[in-house]
């Protein structure tokens, strides 16, 4: 029985849960837009998250003066300890190609994904159902994507309107 244990075990041992973890994080700061299938993109979102809130504190906390410039710091070292290893994560483009310059995941992340957030509570990345499968496997695949700045997820249904009340009852004598 898996009482009190969270998470989905993706048929991977905990250090290559971990590992494809990190692989999906660097790959969706870098692109913004994945696909992936829906086991997969569920168990990210949690870990993606945590990670956005680090940079989104760090952004609002670097304004603060010196004591602010070190809570920023503190931040970004957890954000870096959550992704691991940095070597060879540089930004690359639609064609494979790295973008010119000393750009990596982390800045990236503190730098554009941070403070486009910083006004967000929360829930900043969307999931997407895609009707076909994956070849191959026929797994279910889905789109994970960061939200633009300011848009807001939408809700396919209406929040529920509270019940009528109930009719009075005559009064009886």
């Amino acid at each position: 029985m898996r009482h009190r244990q969270s998470g989905r075990h993706l048929n991977r041992s905990p250090e290559h849960r971990i590992a494809l973890l990190r692989n999906l994080t660097r790959a969706l700061i870098t692109h913004e837009r994945i696909v992936t299938t829906v086991a997969k993109a569920k168990e990210l979102r949690p870990f993606i998250e945590k990670i956005i809130t680090f940079a989104k504190k760090a952004s609002l906390v670097a304004d603060q003066g010196d004591g602010g410039r070190a809570k920023a710091l503190h931040y970004r070292r957890l954000a870096i300890a959550d992704l691991g290893p940095l070597h060879g994560t540089g930004i690359y483009n639609k064609e494979d190609e790295l973008v010119e310059g000393n750009n990596t995941v982390v800045k990236k992340l503190f730098n554009e994904i941070g403070p486009r957030y910083k006004q967000r509570p929360g829930g900043y990345t969307r999931i997407i159902k895609q009707h076909y499968r994956r070849l191959g496997d026929a797994g279910q695949t889905a789109i994970i994507e960061l939200l633009k700045e300011g848009e807001t997820k939408v809700r396919l249904k209406e929040p529920r309107k509270p019940a009528a009340p109930a009719p009075a009852l005559p009064a009886t004598e």
